[in-house]
C-alpha cells in the first residue's frame, strides 16, 4: 500500500523538522509521497522529491493538516507534527501491514516515546488505563502527532475537524471514524519519538480543551450523555488548574463551546456507542 504523508510546521523548529522528514525519508519497504505543508509559512530548503504547501492563513492545526491531504497520493494518508519522528525505518511498513491484515482498521496511532528518554505523559496512550504501552489494541481517541489513515476511512469520517483549531481533534475524528464502521488502533509497537512535556497547559489549550470538550458533546452525543460526558470532564480538570487565570480561560471555554457554533451535528449511531462501552471508553469518561 502506498502512503501520502502530510507533516505540519509553522517553520518555526527547523531542527525538529528536519529530524521529521529525514525520519519519513528514511523509510524502507514502501511507496511514500511527502508534502510540508506551512500553516502559515513558505516551506524552504526542503529535501529533494519532498515538496512544500504554503498556507496564507494559519488554519489551526486539524485545519492544517487537512489542506495537505490533497496534494499526496496513497491509499494511507500519514500525519507527522513537525516535533514528531519515527523512530525506526521500518515503521511505516509495519503500518501497513497492519492495515492489510485488517481492512476494517480505518485509523491507527503510533506509540509515543519520549524523545532521549524520560517519563512519558499518560495522555500518549489513548487508554483510561495506560498499562502496558507496548501493548496494541483497538482504542477510542487517538493523540494526533504520529496517526495513520486508511484514506477511505479518513473521507468517510470528513477529515480533522477544522473548527476545533487545537487540542481534542483527535477524538471527534476518532469518534466519526468509528461511526463510519471503521476500528481505530493503537500501534503500542511502532515507535515515535517527541520532545519531553514538562510544561504546565498553556493557557490557550485550557481554553481549547474546554471549549471543544462542549463541542463534542454537542456534536455527537444525546443530551443526557452530553451533559454527563462535560461534567464529567469538568469534574476532573477544573480543580487542577491552579491560578485564577487559568480557571478564567477554562469557564470562558465552556461558555463559548455552549454559545458558539460548533459545526454539522452527527449523533453517533447507538452501535458506536454500544462499541465505546465494550472498549472501557462510553463518552462519560
Amino acid at each position: 500500500m502506498s502512503f501520502g504523508a502530510v507533516v505540519l510546521t509553522q517553520g518555526r523548529r527547523p531542527e525538529q523538522l528536519r529530524q521529521a522528514v529525514e525520519s519519513l525519508l528514511a523509510q524502507r519497504d514502501v511507496d511514500l509521497d511527502v508534502v510540508v505543508v506551512g500553516n502559515p509559512w513558505e516551506p524552504t530548503g526542503l529535501p529533494d522529491g519532498v515538496r512544500g504547501v504554503a498556507l496564507p492563513d494559519n488554519l489551526g492545526i486539524p485545519g492544517g493538516r487537512n489542506a495537505g491531504v490533497p496534494h499526496v497520493r496513497g491509499d494511507l494518508l500519514f500525519f507527522l507534527d513537525d516535533d514528531t519522528s519515527l523512530a525506526r525505518p521500518d515503521a511505516l511498513a509495519r503500518v501497513a501491514r497492519a492495515f492489510v491484515s485488517d481492512p476494517r482498521l480505518g485509523l491507527l496511532q503510533l506509540r509515543v516515546d519520549p524523545l532521549g528518554g524520560g517519563d512519558p505523559p499518560r495522555e500518549w496512550v489513548p487508554r483510561l488505563r495506560v498499562g502496558d504501552r507496548m501493548r496494541s489494541g483497538e482504542v477510542t481517541a487517538v493523540w494526533e502527532g504520529a496517526v495513520a489513515a486508511r484514506r477511505t476511512a479518513f473521507e468517510a469520517a470528513g477529515g480533522w475537524p477544522a473548527d476545533f483549531r487545537f487540542v481534542h481533534e483527535g477524538i471527534d475524528l476518532a469518534w466519526r471514524v468509528m461511526d463510519a464502521g471503521y476500528r481505530v488502533g493503537y500501534a503500542g509497537d511502532v515507535p515515535a519519538l517527541h520532545p519531553p512535556v514538562k510544561d504546565a497547559p498553556r493557557d490557550y489549550s485550557i481554553y481549547f480543551g474546554a471549549r471543544n470538550k462542549v463541542w463534542l458533546a454537542r456534536r455527537h452525543l444525546p443530551l443526557p450523555l452530553g451533559v454527563a460526558y462535560v461534567a464529567s470532564w469538568v469534574l476532573r480538570t477544573l480543580p487542577r488548574l491552579r491560578t485564577r487565570k487559568s480557571r478564567a480561560d477554562a469557564l470562558r471555554g465552556y461558555r463559548d463551546g455552549v454559545r458558539t457554533d460548533c459545526g454539522p451535528r452527527r449523533p453517533l449511531h447507538a452501535r458506536t456507542l454500544w462499541r465505546m462501552l465494550r472498549l472501557g471508553r462510553p463518552p462519560i469518561l
